[in-house]
């Protein structure tokens, strides 16, 4: 195994995804990315025009800024050996993470499942990257 891919979102279940990532990266010297994907929502309001430009350049540093907290918070201050390739993209999370993983050899998502059902059912970014993934998909439950 040479290249593992990893969604990271803030969220628990990614935090579960990219530990479990980075110890299956330190475990066969695989290359580790953590791909943190955002989007710039907009909120038009009658007679205001946004600076898109800053507000995007905002949205991205903002996304590192969550990527870099999301890596720091799973190594909790601990040594780790395993270089991890830090990608913040804009787009659409499961876009990104396929588009990401076209060359890599895994694919790792946390799941969020919704409703009575949560921990059975796959949220809808980790059912589009089972879907349409053309590498092995490991989908790491959130912990309870």
């Amino acid at each position: 195994m040479e290249r593992i891919v990893v969604g990271v979102d803030s969220s628990p279940g990614s935090a579960a995804a990219l530990a479990w990532a980075l110890k299956l990266a330190a475990e066969t010297g695989a290359e580790l990315e953590a791909v943190y994907a955002w989007e710039l929502s907009y909120a038009w309001i009658d007679g205001y025009a946004p600076d898109i430009e800053r507000w995007s350049h905002e949205t991205e540093v903002a996304a590192r800024e969550r990527l870099d907290a999301a890596i720091d918070g799973v190594l909790g201050g601990q040594p780790h050996y395993t270089e991890i390739r830090r990608t913040v993209v804009e787009g659409q999370p499961a876009k990104a993470l396929l588009d990401r993983s076209k060359e890599a050899d895994l694919l790792v998502v946390g799941s969020r499942g919704r409703g009575g059902f949560t921990g059975v059912l796959l949220g809808s970014g980790s059912q589009q990257c089972v879907h349409h993934s053309r590498v092995p998909v490991v989908v790491v439950p959130e912990p309870e």
